[in-house]
């Protein structure tokens, strides 16, 4: 089992910038992949940035070039740094993680922290 919690969200004016964090414990392995995705109201929840867990990473066009994942493995934290934000990343964000180095499916998600990007 692994619990993950995400903090980090705001509210943030348009252009601006911010970084969400993701807490994980309990069966936790630095080899595992791990990801963010976000839900927006009345949209699918879409991934928006992937870890795996030989480094590579992988995001969605809509975000690459201003979003970075990263992973503290000391801490346990995984991060999703975000840059030139748009009303249209207004979502809920949520941390994911399962037990395996690459991952199409996730087995694990947090409760997410809200992102409001105002115009």
């Amino acid at each position: 089992q692994v619990d993950l919690v995400e903090t980090g969200g705001r509210s943030v004016e348009a252009g601006g910038s911010l970084t969400l964090s993701c807490a994980a414990s309990g069966n936790t392995d630095r080899r595992h992949c791990m990801a963010w995705f976000r839900q927006a109201p009345g949209k699918e929840r879409e991934m928006v940035a992937r870890l795996d867990g030989d480094g590579s990473q992988h995001y969605a066009a809509s975000v690459k070039g201003r979003f970075t994942i990263s992973k503290d493995n000391v801490k346990k934290i995984l991060y999703l740094h975000m840059n030139k934000l748009d009303p249209a990343d207004t979502a809920m964000y949520y941390c994911a993680a399962d037990d395996w180095v690459y991952c199409t499916t996730y087995r694990y998600f947090g409760q997410g922290t809200q992102v409001t990007v105002s115009s």
